[in-house]
Protein backbone atom coordinates (compact mmCIF):
# COMPACT_ATOMS: atom_id res chain seq x y z
CA UNK A 1 0.00 0.00 0.00
CA UNK A 2 1.87 3.01 -1.50
CA UNK A 3 1.41 5.87 0.15
CA UNK A 4 2.08 9.65 -1.78
CA UNK A 5 2.75 12.83 -0.70
CA UNK A 6 -0.09 15.61 -3.08
CA UNK A 7 0.80 18.76 -4.03
CA UNK A 8 -0.59 22.06 -5.57
CA UNK A 9 -0.41 22.75 -8.94
CA UNK A 10 2.46 25.28 -7.96
CA UNK A 11 4.66 22.13 -6.16
CA UNK A 12 3.92 23.18 -2.67
CA UNK A 13 3.46 20.26 -0.26
CA UNK A 14 -0.34 19.87 0.44
CA UNK A 15 -1.36 17.97 4.10
CA UNK A 16 -2.74 15.39 2.61
CA UNK A 17 -2.06 11.99 1.49
CA UNK A 18 -3.29 8.96 -0.97
CA UNK A 19 -2.91 5.53 -1.40
CA UNK A 20 -1.75 4.83 -5.03
CA UNK A 21 -4.60 4.19 -7.21
CA UNK A 22 -6.94 6.99 -5.04
CA UNK A 23 -8.35 9.30 -6.74
CA UNK A 24 -6.93 12.57 -6.77
CA UNK A 25 -9.17 16.10 -7.30
CA UNK A 26 -7.91 18.16 -10.41
CA UNK A 27 -5.83 20.63 -8.07
CA UNK A 28 -3.98 17.52 -6.43
CA UNK A 29 -0.35 16.16 -8.33
CA UNK A 30 2.27 13.95 -7.57
CA UNK A 31 5.66 13.74 -7.46
CA UNK A 32 7.29 10.98 -10.06
CA UNK A 33 11.10 10.55 -10.69
CA UNK A 34 13.19 9.46 -13.48
CA UNK A 35 17.63 8.50 -13.48
CA UNK A 36 18.94 8.18 -16.62
CA UNK A 37 22.47 6.67 -16.30
CA UNK A 38 24.91 7.13 -19.11
CA UNK A 39 28.43 5.53 -19.61
CA UNK A 40 31.57 7.12 -20.63
CA UNK A 41 31.02 6.18 -23.86
CA UNK A 42 27.62 8.14 -23.89
CA UNK A 43 25.30 5.17 -24.23
CA UNK A 44 22.37 5.10 -21.57
CA UNK A 45 21.32 2.58 -19.28
CA UNK A 46 18.14 0.87 -20.14
CA UNK A 47 15.58 -1.40 -18.21
CA UNK A 48 13.41 -4.13 -20.12
CA UNK A 49 9.80 -3.89 -18.09
CA UNK A 50 8.59 -7.56 -16.73
CA UNK A 51 5.45 -9.00 -18.93
CA UNK A 52 3.35 -9.27 -16.06
CA UNK A 53 4.07 -5.44 -14.88
CA UNK A 54 1.10 -3.58 -15.42
CA UNK A 55 1.72 -0.66 -18.33
CA UNK A 56 4.27 -1.18 -20.76
CA UNK A 57 4.65 -4.68 -20.13
CA UNK A 58 7.77 -5.84 -21.82
CA UNK A 59 8.56 -2.83 -23.20
CA UNK A 60 11.89 -1.10 -22.71
CA UNK A 61 12.37 2.05 -20.65
CA UNK A 62 15.32 4.88 -19.20
CA UNK A 63 17.48 3.24 -16.36
CA UNK A 64 14.52 3.83 -13.69
CA UNK A 65 11.62 5.78 -12.59
CA UNK A 66 8.67 5.53 -10.04
CA UNK A 67 6.39 7.42 -7.87
CA UNK A 68 7.70 9.27 -4.91
CA UNK A 69 6.82 7.98 -1.92
CA UNK A 70 5.19 9.95 0.87
CA UNK A 71 7.91 11.79 3.07
CA UNK A 72 10.63 11.41 0.24
CA UNK A 73 12.05 14.55 -1.39
CA UNK A 74 12.32 13.65 -5.29
CA UNK A 75 16.59 13.08 -4.12
CA UNK A 76 15.30 10.33 -2.01
CA UNK A 77 13.22 8.56 -4.58
CA UNK A 78 15.36 8.92 -6.99
CA UNK A 79 17.76 7.30 -5.01
CA UNK A 80 15.27 4.63 -3.30
CA UNK A 81 14.08 4.13 -6.95
CA UNK A 82 17.34 3.32 -8.27
CA UNK A 83 18.40 0.55 -6.04
CA UNK A 84 15.59 -1.06 -5.69
CA UNK A 85 15.11 -1.80 -9.35
CA UNK A 86 18.84 -1.91 -10.38
CA UNK A 87 20.52 -2.34 -7.19
CA UNK A 88 22.66 0.50 -7.39
CA UNK A 89 23.92 2.85 -4.92
CA UNK A 90 23.78 6.71 -6.05
CA UNK A 91 23.67 9.63 -3.72
CA UNK A 92 21.63 12.67 -5.25
CA UNK A 93 21.29 14.45 -2.30
CA UNK A 94 23.76 17.25 -3.44
CA UNK A 95 21.84 17.56 -6.91
CA UNK A 96 18.97 18.91 -8.52
CA UNK A 97 17.06 17.40 -11.44
CA UNK A 98 18.47 18.31 -14.92
CA UNK A 99 14.68 19.30 -15.32
CA UNK A 100 10.81 18.92 -14.67
CA UNK A 101 8.16 17.91 -17.27
CA UNK A 102 4.63 18.63 -15.90
CA UNK A 103 2.10 15.44 -17.01
CA UNK A 104 -1.39 16.01 -16.43
CA UNK A 105 -0.93 14.57 -12.60
CA UNK A 106 2.05 15.16 -11.13
CA UNK A 107 5.78 16.18 -12.06
CA UNK A 108 8.09 14.13 -13.76
CA UNK A 109 11.89 14.96 -12.37
CA UNK A 110 14.89 13.44 -14.61
CA UNK A 111 17.87 12.83 -12.94
CA UNK A 112 20.85 12.88 -15.97
CA UNK A 113 23.94 10.65 -14.33
CA UNK A 114 27.45 9.43 -15.52
CA UNK A 115 28.54 6.32 -14.13
CA UNK A 116 30.35 3.30 -15.09
CA UNK A 117 29.62 0.04 -13.94
CA UNK A 118 29.94 -3.54 -14.52
CA UNK A 119 26.27 -4.69 -16.11
CA UNK A 120 27.33 -8.29 -14.27
CA UNK A 121 26.83 -5.66 -10.70
CA UNK A 122 23.34 -5.11 -11.56
CA UNK A 123 20.75 -6.55 -8.92
CA UNK A 124 17.57 -6.81 -10.69
CA UNK A 125 13.88 -6.62 -9.15
CA UNK A 126 12.16 -9.14 -10.30
CA UNK A 127 9.05 -7.66 -9.77
CA UNK A 128 9.66 -5.05 -12.06
CA UNK A 129 12.96 -5.63 -14.49
CA UNK A 130 13.39 -8.31 -16.41
CA UNK A 131 16.96 -7.17 -18.31
CA UNK A 132 19.19 -4.58 -18.83
CA UNK A 133 21.68 -3.29 -21.03
CA UNK A 134 23.26 -0.23 -22.50
CA UNK A 135 21.90 1.52 -25.70
CA UNK A 136 22.96 4.37 -27.89
CA UNK A 137 20.75 7.34 -28.62
CA UNK A 138 20.07 5.38 -31.86
CA UNK A 139 19.57 2.12 -30.42
CA UNK A 140 16.64 3.96 -28.22
CA UNK A 141 14.93 5.32 -31.06
CA UNK A 142 15.10 2.60 -33.33
CA UNK A 143 13.51 0.46 -30.48
CA UNK A 144 10.53 3.26 -29.98
CA UNK A 145 10.12 2.93 -34.00
CA UNK A 146 9.91 -1.02 -33.34
CA UNK A 147 7.29 -0.20 -30.94
CA UNK A 148 9.50 -1.75 -28.35
CA UNK A 149 10.40 1.30 -25.74
CA UNK A 150 8.21 3.39 -23.79
CA UNK A 151 6.65 5.70 -26.81
CA UNK A 152 8.39 8.42 -25.55
CA UNK A 153 8.90 12.12 -27.80
CA UNK A 154 12.18 11.39 -29.56
CA UNK A 155 12.77 14.90 -28.91
CA UNK A 156 12.79 13.90 -25.38
CA UNK A 157 15.27 10.68 -25.87
CA UNK A 158 17.90 13.32 -27.97
CA UNK A 159 17.26 15.98 -25.13
CA UNK A 160 18.58 13.54 -22.64
CA UNK A 161 21.44 12.38 -24.27
CA UNK A 162 22.50 15.91 -25.04
CA UNK A 163 21.35 17.95 -21.89
CA UNK A 164 22.94 14.98 -19.52
CA UNK A 165 26.44 17.35 -19.26
CA UNK A 166 24.60 20.49 -18.15
CA UNK A 167 21.77 22.00 -16.65
CA UNK A 168 19.58 23.98 -18.89
CA UNK A 169 18.17 23.92 -22.16
CA UNK A 170 20.80 26.11 -23.28
CA UNK A 171 24.49 24.84 -25.14
CA UNK A 172 27.41 26.14 -23.57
Amino acid sequence: MEKWDLYDKHRNKVQKQITRGDEMTSDEFHLVVHVCIFNSKGEMLIQQRQPFKQGWANLWDITCGGSAVAGDTSQQAASRELFEELGIHYNFEKIRPQFTINFERGFDDYYLIEYDFDLNELALQTEEVQAAKWASKEEILELIKLKKFIPYYESIIAFLFEGRHHYGSIRS
